[in-house]
């Protein structure tokens, strides 16, 4: 099994929220309700199982146990979860798929120099 870190949430989008627009964030965020547009952060984004998202995504880190459409940009991972629902084209340096979760689209495996580019998105 492996150990978690610790997390920090920034904020949390419980069921029940709607949300459309850009969204940057710092430390962690949770999305539990939907969400359609951008979202642009170096650090962490959890989509939770009632969460579903359609957006452009450039993040450090993702897990997803929800649904999500769009484009995902993973600096490090992106990690779905026996829940997860994803259409959509991942470019990130790591990729986990847990049984049970479905994936459509295509996956790009890119180097970190290939990536440094995300690096210069601002901190919040």
């Amino acid at each position: 099994m492996i150990k978690k870190e610790s997390i920090e949430l920034s904020g949390f989008f419980d069921q029940g929220v709607t949300f459309s627009g850009e969204l940057k964030f710092t430390n962690s965020l949770r999305i539990d309700g939907k969400f359609q547009g951008k979202i642009n952060s170096t650090d962490e984004l959890i989509i939770g199982e009632k969460g579903e998202v359609d957006a452009e995504i450039e993040v450090g880190r993702i897990s997803i146990s929800g649904i999500v459409k769009g484009t995902i940009t993973a600096m490090d991972r992106v990690e779905l979860f026996p829940t997860a629902k994803v259409t959509a084209n991942i470019t990130t340096k790591h990729l986990i798929i847990s049984e049970g979760a479905l994936f459509n689209g295509s996956c790009s495996m890119e180097t970190k120099s290939s990536m440094d580019h995300l690096k210069a998105i601002p901190k919040i």
